[in-house]
């Protein structure tokens, strides 16, 4: 199968994360998630690899094992099934010839010239405006089993190949989590999961989450003079202690946040929810050390029962785990080898490699092409992918060069 085709395959099984059922421990969130998995072994058995495993839970790990004499390293490339849940409609995608201006997707919805002026002359995988397009993460998918097919029926020399594609990354790298990885003899991956053609991640956020619980006291308005204590009060006054200037929208490339997510609750008991996020880790420990001190000064001002925070990690930066640049000069020599020039970004989110980067298998970032994730306006240049399934092939063939 082509690449166009097999993207748009990937794309007609609607494979949303299912925010409800993650929470509640079901993984996948989304049966069609096994479905897609499965759509994407049979590929891989066709294609003549032999060594796979889809588990219950629809992590599905192939190998191709090694075929030369020389050690040489083991490496794992990684994509997620799942979409995101902004838009849960089936996708009907399609290829088209871009020769300039806008592409109306529908009467509502148009991509702009400003976007696309990099791709006059190229086809580009859209949508009818209705729904994500999916290539996060399904250009990734294409892109690492037409990059098998390609190595298997050659004769490039490599190490322990390892394609493995995890479900519900868009709600907090549960499939990531779940990932046993003594299964992976890998001694570093790649993940593709980033946007535009060269763009290259290895530093992600240090991210935590807090969880502030106010604790007040309920009384009738009668008689609320000096009995009444209002935990939503109290937990406005904890927001508005934290720095003004520390928030997403106020912040950009390695600037850290504190970002108020929730609050819910009555006078008697309110919760608030906060993403903590800083690139560096002392940066992290800081955040972590303001919110303590600023509960301890709750504690002074509103007694010692009035306030309860809890903080917890969510993942770490990918660059903690990066002390070997061998990965990182793979993939520039491979990007520079096929005259794409890299660009080096923070990513301002997490992504599946930090998770597995922290289990063992130091793993950055790579492109798949695609542009707008998570939006009806996301779009595909059929180019970019073939360029996303060149590298990988480029960093396995460079592999045998060390």
């Amino acid at each position: 199968m082509d690449l166009a085709n097999r993207f748009l395959s990937y794309t007609k099984i609607n494979t949303t994360t299912d925010p409800v059922a993650g929470a509640k421990g079901v993984i996948p969130s989304n049966k069609k998630e096994f479905d897609l998995a499965t759509h994407i072994k049979n590929e891989l058995e066709f294609i003549g690899i032999k060594d796979i495993n889809l588990d219950k839970s629809a992590i599905l790990i192939a190998k191709i094992p090694s075929n030369s004499d020389k050690k040489l390293p083991n490496i794992a490339f990684f994509a997620h099934l799942d979409t995101s849940a902004e838009n849960s409609n089936d996708t009907f995608a399609k290829l088209i010839k871009y020769n300039g201006g806008d592409i109306k997707l529908n009467e509502k919805t148009t991509i702009s010239a400003d976007e696309l002026k990099n791709y006059i002359g190229d086809e580009i995988f859209i949508t009818d405006g209705n729904s994500l397009l999916g290539a996060d993460d399904k250009a990734a998918i294409a892109a690492i089993v037409s990059a098998f097919e390609k190595i298997i029926n050659s004769n490039i020399k490599h190490g322990d190949l390892y394609a493995v594609f995890l479900p519900d990354e868009e709600q907090g790298l549960l499939g990531a989590k779940a990932l046993d990885i003594s299964h992976i003899n890998a001694d570093f991956g790649y993940c593709l999961d980033c946007c535009e053609i060269g763009e290259l991640i290895y530093e992600n956020w240090n991210a935590g989450n807090c969880v502030v619980e106010f604790f007040g006291k309920s009384a009738h308005p009668m008689n609320a003079k000096n009995n009444l204590k209002n935990s939503l009060l109290l937990a406005h006054k904890f927001i508005s202690m934290l720095p003004a200037t520390e928030v997403p929208e106020a912040t950009e490339l390695k600037e850290g946040y504190f970002w108020v997510k929730n609050l819910s609750g009555n006078s008697a008991k309110t919760t608030l929810k906060i993403d903590i996020r800083d690139f560096s880790n002392d940066g992290y420990e800081k955040r972590i050390k303001f919110l303590k001190d600023l509960e301890q000064t709750f504690k002074n001002l509103f007694g010692q029962e009035c306030i309860d925070v809890k903080i917890a990690d969510r993942y770490k930066n990918v660059a903690n785990y990066l002390s070997d640049k061998t990965p990182l000069n793979l993939a520039i020599k491979a990007y520079e080898d096929l005259g794409i020039k890299p660009k080096i970004i923070p990513m301002r989110g997490g992504y599946d490699g930090a998770i597995i980067s922290q289990k063992g298998i130091p793993t950055l970032n790579l492109f798949t092409g695609a542009h707008n994730f998570h939006s009806i306006k996301e779009f595909l240049p059929l180019n970019s992918l073939k360029k996303a399934t060149e590298v990988i092939v480029q960093i396995v063939v460079n592999s045998h060069k060390l």
